[in-house]
This record gives C-alpha cells, sequence and structure tokens, in this order.
C-alpha cells in the first residue's frame, strides 16, 4: 500500500527551522504498530496521521516511541496539508482527537490553532529536578504531562545544558524550562521530553496551553509573543480566551511523496 506522506517545518516562516512533523494520510487507522513503526521511521519529534471522517479529519499524534494525546505543531502542520494541498478551497478544519475537538483556521499567510488549555498547579520541588536542569528554579509548576521550571531570566534559559538522562527518570513526560522574555517576547521556553523520544523538541505548541495561562496570570494579560529558544527555535503568538488558547504560527513545505507499507 502506497499513502501520501508530508514533511512540514511548522511554527516558522524559514525552511530548515520552526519544528519538522511528517504528516501521512490514510483511509483509515491501520493497526497501532504500523502508525508506531512509521513514527519511529521517520525519526522526528511527531508523526502525524490524519484520517478523513465526514466532512473533516481524525488525528493521532506518535513520536518515535510512543503515542501522545496532544500535539501542536503536527496539528498545524496537518492542517497545512489538508487546506494547501489535498483541499484548497477550504480554509478551516476541525480535527478530532483525544483532546477533543482542534480547530484550525487560515491566519492571513499562516494559521491559527485553538487547543484546550492544560491546567497547572504550583508544586514543591521534585527531588532530582534541580540536579537534572543544572540550575535552582524559582518555582515549579505540575500538569498532567509535565514539569515546568521557571527561570529567573530568559538567558538562563537560552544557555541550559540539562542531564537529558536524568530528565528521563522524573514522573513526568518532560520539562518545560521558561522565564521572562528577551528580545522583545513576552517569554521564552524551552522543552525537553527524552523519556519520549524527544531529547529537545524544537517548538511545542501542546506546552503553550500550559505556558499561556502561567503568564496571563503573572504578566496580567492575555496575548503574547513567545519564543521557543531550541537550536532551530520558534515563534508563537498566543492568546489565552476563556479555558481555551489560541496560537498563530505559519508553516514551510519541505517534501512531498509516498511511503510504501
Amino acid at each position: 500500500m502506497r499513502v501520501p506522506i508530508f514533511q512540514v517545518d511548522a511554527f516558522t516562516t524559514r525552511l530548515f527551522t520552526g519544528n519538522p512533523a511528517a504528516v501521512v494520510v490514510f483511509d483509515e487507522f491501520p493497526a497501532d504498530a504500523v502508525l508506531q513503526a512509521i513514527a519511529s521511521e521517520n525519526n522526528l519529534a511527531e508523526t502525524a496521521f490524519i484520517v478523513p471522517v465526514g466532512e473533516d479529519y481524525a488525528i493521532r499524534w506518535f513520536t518515535p516511541v510512543t503515542e501522545v494525546a496532544l500535539c501542536g505543531h503536527a496539528t498545524l502542520a496537518s492542517a497545512a496539508v489538508v487546506i494547501e494541498r489535498l483541499e484548497p478551497t477550504r480554509s478551516q478544519v476541525t480535527f478530532s482527537s483525544k483532546s477533543g475537538p482542534l480547530i484550525v483556521s487560515k491566519n492571513g499567510d499562516g494559521y491559527l490553532l485553538n487547543f484546550p488549555i492544560r491546567p497547572w498547579q504550583r508544586v514543591e520541588l521534585p527531588a532530582g529536578l534541580a540536579e537534572a536542569l543544572g540550575v535552582m528554579p524559582v518555582e515549579v509548576l505540575n500538569d498532567v504531562v509535565n514539569y515546568t521550571a521557571i527561570l529567573e531570566h530568559a538567558q538562563l534559559v537560552r544557555e541550559l545544558k540539562p542531564d537529558l538522562a536524568a530528565i528521563a527518570q522524573l514522573d513526568r513526560s518532560g520539562v518545560v524550562v521558561t522565564a521572562p522574555g528577551d528580545q522583545g517576547y513576552d517569554f521564552v521556553s524551552r522543552y525537553f521530553a527524552p523519556a519520549k523520544g524527544i531529547p529537545e523538541d524544537p517548538v511545542t505548541g501542546a506546552a503553550h496551553c500550559a505556558l499561556t495561562p502561567y503568564w496571563a496570570e503573572r504578566l496580567h494579560k492575555t496575548s503574547f509573543r513567545a519564543y521557543q529558544a531550541s537550536r532551530r527555535g520558534g515563534e508563537i503568538h498566543c492568546r489565552l480566551v476563556g479555558d481555551r488558547v489560541e496560537l498563530a504560527g505559519s508553516c514551510v513545505f519541505y517534501l512531498e511523496g509516498t511511503i510504501e507499507i
């Protein structure tokens, strides 16, 4: 069987920056083992699999080692595939997912994603976290997926060289680090998830579902220009709207072809 595959750089306007995602289009989802094998073969942070359902699509996301419940950049890439390649007359698509309906709309030269917020709570410093990061957080947040370590200033985030093996041993899937922004940004962040096969994710839409409400509380505003300070880097415009987060970003197509399974 031959099926279409696309590789798209998400949350960027320039090729070879942002976060690359693969998007594979099926008529119906094959067995989970097949999906995982394809994602492992692609060896990107995320591979999205989309299947037409009525007038819209179902979506699932896999890292090289596991399925995840939500992925922002691969959803953005999938919307670009639907709107720019599969159905170019469309301006909006709704993906049904394990995190509920995810609406993505054309937004000028880019796209606007509408995601649920990821609730968080402040916690005491978890054992081993400061040692894994190599820096003492100002405070720590906990959500259903990640720890978020708040650092004092942006340069600490940019220069961080964490112990990835130690992060993989923590009792959360990953660790977000964030600090007040510099260079015209409201806040900066990075994301490490070695336990999910992602040593460092270049740009993480899902992490901003928790970061946006946190910075809204701290900065007393609802709209943000954020930067994820990975090696590739990526810019996300975030807005808190009730219990939802709007994430705006652009995509650049890198590869289009077919895979044979």
